[in-house]
């Protein structure tokens, strides 16, 4: 079978940045969660977000947004990377400044693009269905709107925010295409399943497709500073021997805040965001439930497991076991569990509770304990 072109004009955005908090021990700061195989499919989901976005866009027009301190990790997992196309933070400043810079700088490059921000954590097989909704977003893009993905939820999850759909919108290309009404944080159960019940909400999976300067535009109605300090990164970025003082000078401040905050709720209360319903399998990988879930295709009886050569016994026992080192670990007849041996921290809980693991890293933050972070 020939290959598939890519994606005309498109340019994909990769930001592979946070801690995973939800995930630790196994994710910490200096070996976050994308840089690891927690799918089984034999490398990282950094790798398998590569594989996914390079079939839509090309080798060439892919750029990876991630902090300086896992530059040779990622360079290692991804050597086609163009040299120009890996984006160094100096330290986190959250989602609207890590797309935005990408944004300013492929704005400057190339002005006009369309971008696409696909985070690094997404497990996502079906790759047909994920591109016809990347290229029904594209084209809601090229009209002017900001385009967001948003997957039809198979369950009433209470891991993922979720979007409220409006009524449809008519635009060339992008027959699925809906407004948004808005946009919803993590519900409780109850919430959850009557959303799902209800048809007209879909899991909000935090993909944005669209121009590169309406981006920017989005971002300096909410906080002009912090768009003023990204175009102006933007515009020496291609110079080495300016980009290091600006970046000096300029990142520490910029303001923190998520994508979604800064651009997606305040354009959809415009009309100005449109959202394609995704028909694909997804899943953001945000704690160890979502793991289980991913390796046992939703079937409760099922222990995944993971590591460097575990030993691991079960007996009638369900859940994930994530194990270093030549310790044997032995289950008998517990449902759901979750155990992480390390060889300096051990979790054990179960996927219920699997969202809670990031008290226990805020807790070790207060108390000092850093050095197992």
């Amino acid at each position: 079978m020939a290959p598939i072109a890519p994606i005309d004009g498109l340019y994909a955005v990769i930001p592979a940045g946070g801690i995973g908090s939800r995930l630790w021990p196994l994710s910490r700061a200096d070996a976050p969660k994308f840089l690891h195989d927690l799918t089984g499919s034999g490398q990282s989901l950094l790798r398998d977000t590569w594989d996914r976005v390079t079939d839509l866009a090309g080798q060439q027009r892919v750029m990876v947004v991630t902090g300086r301190a896992h530059r040779a990790a990622v360079e290692d997992q991804l050597p086609e990377l163009a040299d120009a196309n890996i984006v160094l933070e100096t330290e986190p400043r959250d989602s609207t400044a890590a797309i935005g810079l990408a944004a300013a700088i492929l704005e400057r490059r190339e002005p006009g693009v369309v971008i696409g921000a696909f985070h690094a954590d997404h497990v996502i097989r079906d790759l047909r269905g994920f591109r016809r909704a990347v290229e029904q977003s594209v084209a809601v893009a090229r009209a002017g709107y900001i385009a967001t993905i948003g997957i039809t939820p198979t369950s009433p999850a209470i891991g993922f925010g979720y979007i409220h759909c409006a009524d449809p919108i008519s635009i060339d290309g992008a027959p699925s295409a809906v407004g948004v009404s808005s946009f919803v944080e993590k519900p409780d159960l109850a919430t959850a399943r009557r959303y799902v019940a209800d048809g007209d909400y879909l899991w909000n999976a935090g993909m944005f497709i669209a121009k590169a300067s309406v981006i920017l535009e989005w971002i300096r109605r909410s906080d002009a500073a912090l768009a003023d300090g990204l175009i102006e990164l933007g515009s020496v970025w291609d110079d080495p021997a300016l980009r290091g003082p600006a970046v000096d000078r300029i990142w520490p401040r910029l303001k923190k805040i998520a994508i979604d905050y800064a651009v997606a709720e305040p354009a959809a209360a415009a009309g100005a965001l449109v959202v394609v319903p995704g028909d694909f399998d997804w899943d953001d990988v945000g704690d160890f439930a979502s793991i289980a879930k991913v390796h046992s295709g939703g079937r409760k009886s099922d222990l995944a497991i993971l590591g460097s050569s575990p030993t691991v016994l079960a007996d009638q026992s369900t859940g994930v076991v994530f194990a270093e080192g030549k310790r044997i670990i032995t289950l008998i007849g517990v449902k759901d569990i979750v155990v992480v041996d390390t060889p300096d921290a051990l979790l054990v809980t179960t996927t219920e509770h699997a969202q809670r693991v990031k008290s226990v890293v805020d807790a070790l933050k207060l108390s000092g304990r850093t050095e197992v972070l």
